[in-house]
C-alpha cells in the first residue's frame, strides 16, 4: 500500500510517499519559506534531487506544485490514503484517526493549545481534500500517545479551575517518535510487550524524553506545550515560572514577549551565542568557545536528570534509548549522557558509541552494564503505517 504522508507547518510543506508494504520511503520533498519570495519545493525520489523556485507561493501552491510532480512519477493515482501529523489532539484523541468532519472540528477545538501548529495541519488536511477528493485521510497526533499517562503525572499542582474549564494538563509531544522507537527497541532487545520499562530519549532541535511502560508512555517531560522539560536548540526547557513576569518587568514588554523569547532564543542558542544546532556548538567548544561547552554541559546534565528521574515511574530500566538527530548522531553527547547515568549502573562502551551502536545491535554500553542503545526514528513510516491500518480497517 503507498501512503502520502503530509507535515504542514506554518511557513513549509513536509511529504513522504511510502510504500508501507516494503517500508520504503519512494520519494520526499520539502516545501519551505512559503509565502516569502524565496519559497521554494526541493524533491528527493531514486537518489535524484530536483529544486524548484516557488516565489510568493503559500499551502495551496505548494501542494499543488507537489501533486503535479507526484502524477508526473506515476505515483498520485495508487495512493491509498494520505497521513497528516496533526500536533496537538487534547484529551480527544487517544490515537490516530480516520479524519471526518467530527474529527476535523476535534482539532479545531484544540487550536487553543497549539495555535501555531494546529491551524497548518488543518489546512494541509483541506488542501489534500480538494486535490485529492475521496481520498481517505488520517490524523496522527503527536499527543495521543502520551493519553495513556496517569492523572498524577499529566496534572499540575494549580487551580483545578484550570485544568476543569482551560484544559491546563501535560500533554506531551514527540509521541509517533516515541511510540516507534520504544517498540523497536524493545524487539532488539527481545523484551516482553506486557513486561518492559524503557526511557526514550528525543534529541533534536526539539527535544523530549518519554518513560514508556509495556509499550504505554507514563510520563514524559514536554507538558502543555513544547516549552516544558529538557533543553532544546531555541528552548529553555524547565525554569522558574516566576522569571516569565521578572523579565517581562526588567525588559518593559508583555508575557507573551517573554514566552516568545523563551521558545526562539533560549536553549542552546541563548546560551551558547553560537547556533541552535548542536554541531556547531559542539564545535564551537572544540575551538575554545566557553559558553559553547557550558550550553552543553547544562544540556547534557539536565538531560541526565530527567532520564534518571523517569525511572521513577517504571520501577526499573531495561534500556535508556536515544533517537533523533542529536540522539542518532551525537557520540559526544552521548558519551556525556551516559556518564552522568553512571548512578543508575550506565558504562559507556566507547568503540560501540563511535560507530552509534551499528555493529552491537544499537547498544552502546558494556555488556552486564545497564543498557543504553541507539534506535533511528522514523516518524514518516510510524504515519504511514497507522494510515494503512485505519484504511485497510485494522484499527
Amino acid at each position: 500500500m503507498r501512503v502520502l504522508v503530509i507535515n504542514c507547518g506554518s511557513s513549509s510543506l513536509k511529504y513522504a510517499v511510502i510504500d508501507t508494504a516494503e517500508r520504503r520511503e519512494l520519494l520526499s520533498g520539502l516545501a519551505q519559506r512559503l509565502g516569502s519570495p524565496e519559497a521554494s519545493l526541493t524533491i528527493k525520489a531514486g537518489g535524484e534531487k530536483l529544486e524548484r523556485a516557488l516565489p510568493g507561493a503559500e499551502h495551496a501552491a505548494a501542494m499543488r506544485a507537489a501533486y503535479d510532480d507526484l502524477r508526473a512519477r506515476g505515483l498520485a493515482d495508487g495512493l491509498a490514503g494520505i497521513g497528516h501529523r496533526v500536533v496537538h489532539g487534547g484529551q480527544l484523541f487517544s490515537a490516530s484517526v480516520r479524519i471526518d468532519e467530527q474529527v476535523e472540528r476535534g482539532i479545531e477545538s484544540c487550536v487553543p493549545l497549539a495555535p501555531l501548529h494546529n491551524p497548518p495541519n488543518l489546512l494541509g488536511i483541506r488542501i489534500c481534500r480538494e486535490l485529492l477528493p475521496g481520498l481517505p485521510q488520517v490524523a496522527v497526533f503527536d499527543t495521543a500517545f502520551h493519553q495513556s499517562m496517569p492523572a498524577h503525572a499529566y496534572a499540575y499542582a494549580v487551580p483545578w479551575a484550570w485544568y476543569e474549564q482551560h484544559a491546563v494538563r501535560k500533554y506531551g509531544f514527540h509521541g509517533t517518535s516515541h511510540r516507534f522507537v520504544s517498540a523497536r527497541a524493545r524487539e532488539l532487545l527481545g523484551l516482553r510487550p506486557d513486561d518492559h520499562g524503557l526511557v526514550v530519549a528525543h534529541l533534536g532541535n526539539g527535544c523530549s524524553a518519554t518513560a514508556v511502560r509495556n509499550g504505554a508512555s507514563v510520563d514524559t517531560t514536554m507538558g502543555l506545550t513544547p516549552l516544558e522539560g529538557l533543553v532544546m536548540g531555541t528552548r529553555s526547557g524547565d525554569l522558574d515560572p516566576a522569571i516569565v513576569a521578572f523579565m517581562a518587568e526588567r525588559l518593559r514588554v508583555d508575557a507573551a514577549k517573554v514566552v516568545d523569547l523563551l521558545n526562539k532564543q533560549s536553549g542552546l542558542l541563548g546560551v551558547s551565542g553560537v547556533s541552535n544546532d548542536m554541531r556547531a556548538v559542539l564545535a564551537a567548544a572544540e575551538g575554545g568557545n566557553q559558553r559553547a561547552r557550558l550550553a552543553i554541559e547544562v544540556f547534557c546534565y539536565r538531560l541526565a536528570k530527567h532520564l534518571a528521574a523517569l525511572a521513577v515511574p517504571l520501577g526499573r530500566v531495561d534500556a535508556f534509548v536515544f533517537t533523533g538527530g542529536i540522539g542518532e548522531n551525537s557520540a559526544p553527547i552521548r558519551a556525556r549522557v551516559v556518564a552522568w547515568l553512571a548512578v543508575l549502573g550506565c558504562r559507556l562502551d566507547p568503540a560501540r558509541n563511535a560507530v552509534h551502536g551499528r555493529d552491537s545491535g544499537g547498544r552502546i554500553t558494556v555488556d552486564g552494564a545497564t543498557c543504553a542503545l541507539v534506535v533511528p526514528t522514523n516518524e514518516e513510516l510510524a504515519i504511514a503505517l497507522d494510515t494503512a491500518a485505519l484504511v485497510a480497517g485494522k484499527n
